[in-house]
């Protein structure tokens, strides 16, 4: 491969849309997809999918290498995402279940979903383009680059709009949640790409709900509360896992088993009950998925993005107890609804 795949750059989470006035060259926003970051590098003839993690993505989406080898027009470095839409033309919006069932190991199962569910790509950064190594150039120039190699290229392969006008951006982060985007990236015009750094701005939905306390895995030390799963009851009644809190202090985590031990379900000779809970694919080999059952007395107040169906899309934050809060209170009724978004509009 003639461009080495770097560590992507990353952002940090700010609590609103940043002001360009205050960063040095002013700011550039753009929609947060919300998909598999990917890295292509492509050198005239063999194409690979870099991730943001250790895991390359080429084998699981055949659709995207064909793509790029058929429609790139020169060799090229690449930083965008992976995203799966789904529904009817016109009435289109992003599928994370969809995506994450592309991470498969079996051959024939990524090829049945390559068609059943094709993903796209959306660039939004360029970092070399021929014999040319971009990354210590500027983004407004990047962003030059990027524009001139893609913008006339078909579906699947799409560059991101983006826009100087910190209003404009203001209206994409409401809008656009409709269409399943994740919210709104700020990144400094002037800045070269800095790989594996937080030097870009993100901002997210930021909710808070009332949850019921159902569970805890015990963390991977062997000590303490890893994490605390939390439900919602439906319509029926029926209560629902929606998430998990995590990213306790040791401290707290050893103070928590003390803590929640009194509503620890057990069985008749008096010991813990346990469930299994559900397992990412993304989960190491053999990782234990199981938890403590609790009895759902306690609420607790979270922080959240956006819910996914009927699960919170990424791990929930602890905000406080609710003593004064009845866990049947705790329904998907006071969830906030966002309006319907097309994706093809986003991409416009």
């Amino acid at each position: 491969m003639p461009y080495e795949i770097p560590a992507p750059m990353l952002a940090k989470a700010v609590p609103g849309i940043p002001d360009p006035a205050k960063t040095p060259g002013g700011l550039s926003y753009e929609p947060k997809w919300d998909g598999f970051r990917g890295l292509v590098s492509w050198d005239g003839q063999d194409l690979e999918i870099g991730s943001r993690g250790a895991k390359p993505l080429t084998r699981y989406f055949p659709e995207l290498v064909e793509a790029f080898q058929r429609l790139l027009p020169e060799p090229c470095l690449i930083d965008g995402e992976i995203a799966v839409p789904r529904g009817e033309p016109g009435a289109q919006r992003l599928d994370w279940e969809s995506l994450t069932q592309r991470i498969h190991p079996a051959a024939s199962r990524v090829a049945k979903l390559a068609v059943e569910t094709p993903a796209m790509f959306i660039a939004f950064d360029l970092l070399a383009r021929g014999d040319r190594d971009l990354q210590s150039e500027p983004f407004e120039l990047r962003r030059a680059q990027l524009v001139d190699l893609l913008s006339a290229l078909p579906h699947p392969i799409h560059v991101t709009r983006t826009t100087t006008d910190p209003d404009l951006a203001r209206q994409w982060l409401i809008e656009f949640e409709g269409a399943g985007l994740d919210g709104v990236v700020a990144k400094p015009l002037a800045q070269p790409y800095t790989p594996n750094k937080r030097t870009m701005f993100k901002i997210k939905h930021a909710r808070t709900a009332d949850v019921v306390a159902l569970g805890y895995r015990i963390h991977k030390s062997g000590a303490g509360v890893g994490s605390l799963l939390v439900g919602l009851y439906n319509s029926e009644g029926q209560l629902h896992n929606v998430g998990a809190v995590s990213a306790w202090s040791d401290a707290r985590r050893l103070e928590l088993v003390t803590e929640l031990a009194p509503l620890v379900q057990t069985d008749e000779s008096g010991e813990a009950m346990t469930g299994e809970g559900e397992k990412s694919r993304f989960s190491a080999a053999g990782r234990d998925s199981s938890f403590v059952k609790l009895r759902p007395e306690r609420v607790l107040e979270v922080r959240y993005d956006q819910l996914e169906g009927y699960r919170f899309r990424h791990t929930v934050q602890f905000e406080r107890w609710r003593p004064d809060r009845e866990p049947s209170s705790c329904t998907y009724d006071q969830l906030e609804t966002v309006s319907a978004f097309d994706v093809g509009a986003v991409l416009v």
